[in-house]
């Protein structure tokens, strides 16, 4: 067969052609230029990083006729007979499949030999990690005090697996993934060489594909220049890797945010019926509104963007889309992944994890838009005006009309909202019969009633989060919520929900009082004061406030500077 695959034809022969790994190589290079270089190494990191490439370089530069060298000549008999495999002194091992103790007693009983060849014997022992206890038991001995003419280079992706008496007689070297730049470099390399003509976004595709790996990029890439027909297009590699073009995400996630259900289960549909495999559709999902959340909360960072592409229809996304809908659409994404992994029924989640976005969107626009609607009621009230302004001028006793009158501070007047009212009026009555004990009863459980809402009800406990229990009775409990949001939908869409995890907790019939922290301050402190006044006796009444009553009634407001 006269065909080679690429990452074999392309397979490094220079450390300084180990893409992406420049911390290692150049160490390496050092060593070798001064002859310091260890008995023994450990190669660890990711698939197709560089790890055995490395090791063969290594035995070709310390066996090079020229040496000591940086890097092996690759013109020599000793590095040509290391390249084509013919110089027996250079052994290579799969420890996946010699995992035994026999052949590593069998290694400890010819590692005592002189190399035939070349100066240095050399054992590549790949995948390390795969060796049985005794196979690393019978190598200890011989690893740490091997003779003068052997080194070691142990290779593996799982060093947590590695025997630490092992990893202590290594000098160790982390291979780290290689960027997507990196990677897309190397392929621009290769088929400028090769005189292929690619699209841009479609080698980047590829980089993203093979997730750090080098031998997976070039192992793409060989399949989609068989695939594509003059020129490597986008559309070809979406083809082969099965993955879904970032403007198919859009619309995706543009259907699940126009509450467009129909459209969104078309186009789910359209997609399963092409190939694309569920799991990595709900990756890419997962992988697209994080986009979204770094690029709201950083829009510098669009360089660490994995699946979006920044333009005028993302950044609209983005101003649309809440940080809490975000942080809800990934943990709804997250959960039904891993759910997934265990079911042979995939579409039936993605589709149900479809729905629950759609219907968590309509969820937080109702809650913003009430909160909006609030926000943006008139504050001032005719009537309440002309009662401070009247006010002012009883009290410095100039009578004056109230047209007249300039007030040198403006105050804003707010009525609470109704909602708010009757909360307040009931955690009044709740302290009424609150008492110490049944609060430390609840402080001591409340642990145990948030992982049960986390288990039953995901988004339940991520809105319960912000809120703490501060006041409590036999049956009665009072949480104050720093955020106003996270207060209304525990007050309203998941209330029966946690009622019912209160009193499956307690053994009783539990029901309860949403405050903001703010609000719950001011009543507590507004009770305290009653208890003192009912303590000390019915203060005198104020004529100037009396003489206010008759104007203009006894409406109680909010008065704030």
């Amino acid at each position: 067969m006269s065909y080679q695959a690429l990452y074999r034809v392309w397979r490094p022969q220079l450390l300084k052609d180990v893409v992406g790994q420049t911390h290692i190589t150049k160490t390496l290079q050092n060593a070798l230029v001064h002859n310091r270089f260890a008995h023994a190494y450990l190669f660890s990191g990711p698939r197709g990083t560089g790890k055995t490439s490395a090791a063969k370089i290594i035995s070709k530069a310390i066996n090079c006729e020229q040496a000591p060298v940086a890097e092996p000549c690759n013109e020599c008999r000793a590095c040509k007979g290391i390249t084509d495999g013919s110089i027996v002194d250079v052994i290579e091992i799969d420890a996946a499949s010699n995992n035994g103790v026999d052949e590593i007693r069998d290694i400890r009983d010819k590692v005592k030999f002189a190399p035939n060849e070349v100066r240095y014997k050399v054992y590549i022992i790949d995948e390390v990690h795969m060796l049985s206890t005794g196979a690393f038991n019978a190598l200890l001995k011989t690893l740490e005090e091997p003779p003068a003419h052997v080194i070691f280079i142990l290779a593996t992706t799982e060093p947590h697996k590695i025997p630490l008496t092992i990893l202590s007689r290594c000098q160790r070297f982390d291979f780290k993934r290689i960027t997507h730049e990196a990677i897309v470099g190397r392929m621009e390399e290769i088929l400028d060489h090769d005189h292929v003509e690619a699209e841009q976004d479609a080698l980047m595709l590829i980089a993203r594909a093979a997730d750090g790996g080098m031998r997976d990029a070039l192992s793409l890439l060989d399949q989609a220049i068989s695939f594509a027909e003059e020129k490597l297009e986008v559309d070809d590699v979406l083809l082969i890797t099965g993955a879904v073009s970032e403007r198919v995400l859009a619309d995706l996630v543009a259907a699940i945010k126009e509450k467009e259900t129909a459209q969104a289960l078309n186009l789910l549909q359209q997609l399963l019926q092409d190939g694309k495999d569920p799991h990595r559709l709900m990756e890419d999902l997962i992988y697209f509104f994080r986009d979204l959340l770094l690029f709201k909360t950083a829009p510098k960072v669009e360089h660490l963007l994995e699946r979006a592409k920044v333009d005028d229809r993302f950044k609209q996304m983005v101003e649309q889309l809440s940080l809490n809908y975000l942080y809800e659409a990934i943990e709804v994404l997250n959960s039904s992944q891993q759910e997934m992994k265990w079911s042979i029924h995939s579409k039936v989640f993605l589709e149900m994890s479809l729905i629950k976005l759609i219907n968590l969107n309509e969820a937080a626009a109702r809650v913003q838009l009430e909160t909006s609607a609030e926000s943006q009621s008139s504050p001032l009230n005719a009537k309440v005006k002309e009662l401070e302004q009247a006010l002012k001028k009883l009290q410095s006793g100039v009578v004056t009309p109230v047209a007249e009158a300039a007030p040198n501070k403006q105050r804003k007047v707010r009525k609470p909202p109704p909602q708010t009212r009757a909360s307040i009026s009931k955690a009044t009555e709740l302290l009424k019969s609150a008492n110490k004990n049944s609060l430390q009863t609840i402080v001591g459980k409340w642990g145990t009633v948030m992982e049960r809402v986390k288990a039953q009800n995901m988004p339940a406990g991520a809105w319960l989060s912000d809120g703490q229990p501060v006041a409590a009775s036999e049956s009665m409990l009072l949480l104050a919520f720093q955020n106003e949001m996270h207060r209304d939908m525990m007050d309203t869409k998941f209330r029966d929900f946690l009622e019912g995890v209160l009193s499956e907790q307690f053994g009783t019939s539990y029901s309860y009082v949403t405050l903001l922290s703010n609000q719950w301050e001011k009543v507590k402190q507004d009770y305290l004061k009653g208890q003192k006044t009912s303590d000390e006796g019915v203060a005198q009444s104020d004529p100037l406030v009396d003489e206010a009553l008759k104007m203009f009634g006894d409406e109680i407001v909010e008065v704030i500077d």
